[in-house]
């Protein structure tokens, strides 16, 4: 396996880490904590998960071959909760757009990574284009997990190794092996 080849799995297999990261934490929450505006000018775990589908869809669809801000994509409007956006539909919009996501970079071979691609006209490697949505993804995943994590409160389950439990971990971190 070449080095792009080892690039593409792991970004594949890291980006299949966030998704359950993600996942894990919104599982902990329930309808009106998945709702709840923190405060005016802050963003629910709803309107996050809104605006990732909505990322993914246009940055995806067609990777290779059009520009990843798509013009029916409506940015402005993933930061409102409109009529019809239910848990349901806001989950069914995420599992669309995490699998265009990684059904748009399983097929990729190695040398396609230097393809030029567009996002908002600016031209990129398709390399570059990966890193970019991998570190967005990555940073929107940390903010569901925080504010999962403080709107579960006391019944929040640890996605790692919990407080107090690193000399556990390193005893047997086999038994963690699903948290990381």
């Amino acid at each position: 396996m070449g080095a792009a080849e080892a690039y593409l799995e792991n970004v594949l297999s890291e980006l299949q880490r966030l998704k359950g990261l993600a996942e894990k934490a919104l599982a902990q929450v329930d309808d009106a904590a998945f709702f709840h505006l923190p405060g005016e000018e802050e963003n629910s775990l709803a309107i996050v998960v809104k605006h990732m589908a909505g990322n993914m869809r246009s940055r995806w669809l067609d990777f290779l071959t059009t520009d990843g801000e798509k013009p029916d994509r409506h940015r402005d409007r993933e930061f409102l909760v409109a009529e019809g956006d239910t848990r349901e539909e806001l989950m069914r919009r995420w599992e669309e757009g995490w699998g265009l996501v990684l059904g748009a970079i399983q097929p990729l071979a190695g040398e396609q990574l230097l393809a030029m691609v567009k996002i908002r006209g600016e031209s990129h490697t398709a390399l570059q284009a990966i890193q970019r949505q991998l570190s967005h993804y990555a940073y929107h995943v940390g903010q569901l997990v925080f504010l999962a994590r403080h709107l579960a409160g006391r019944e929040w389950k640890s996605l790692s190794i919990p407080r107090g439990g690193s000399a556990a971990f390193n005893r047997e971190p086999a038994a963690y092996r699903g948290l990381r």
